[in-house]
């Protein structure tokens, strides 16, 4: 009886060890994605990594103001619908960059921060609105907010395809780099939406 229980007892470590490894084994390879443990997440990402996330969060933000804005003051359903697809695919974007930056134990911008490169504008960043080009926007309605609110996003776009294609070429965060580049294919795509936009509606 000793013998049996002792084959058995060995048998059970035996699967239990091989279940462990393979445990550790499917964790591993997920470390590309960033989901592993804190330090091959901190390995996985660099200083461009956390400059784009901090830089995007505020840039983001600033185009939701904008796009909320649509909402009651524009005339075209054209930029009704850009406005709303700005939203939908920034919105989620802010978050997962805050997420990052929290597993990487970085700081990420509040709202207030955003407010206030809103405000003042922001020297470092490309295509940030100052506070005058905000304030005109909220005020403007129908087809001169129109106008304006296409004019100004063309800008803001670009402003972020620049910062994009920096974290696509400097970046080394996966996840990252991949964001950056759809960044740049959908503004590329709504800056040639909107510049149709404004060439109809300068004719």
């Amino acid at each position: 009886m000793n013998s049996i229980r002792t084959l058995t007892r060995r048998a059970a470590l035996v699967a239990a060890a091989g279940a462990a490894t393979f445990v550790l084994a499917a964790c591993g390879g997920d470390g590309d994605g960033g989901d592993s443990g804190a330090d091959n997440g901190a390995a996985s990402h660099n200083a461009q990594d956390v400059s784009f996330a901090q830089g995007m969060i505020p840039h983001h933000r600033q185009a939701l103001e904008m796009a909320r804005l649509a909402d009651g003051r524009a005339a075209s359903g054209a930029v009704k619908d850009l406005a709303a697809r700005v939203e939908k695919a920034q919105d989620p974007e802010i978050r997962t960059m805050t997420g990052w930056l929290k597993q990487w134990g970085e700081d990420a911008p509040g709202s207030a921060d955003s407010m206030a490169h809103s405000a003042a504008g922001h020297s470092g960043m490309p295509g940030m609105m100052g506070g005058e080009d905000m304030a005109e926007l909220e005020k403007s309605e129908g087809k001169a907010f129109d106008t304006k609110f296409l004019a100004l996003m063309v800008e803001h776009h670009e402003g972020a395809v620049k910062m994009a294609a920096v974290e696509k070429n400097k970046g080394r965060y996966g996840p990252a780099k991949a964001m950056a580049g759809d960044i740049v294919t959908a503004q590329n795509t709504e800056i040639g939406e909107m510049n149709k936009l404004l060439g109809k509606s300068r004719g």
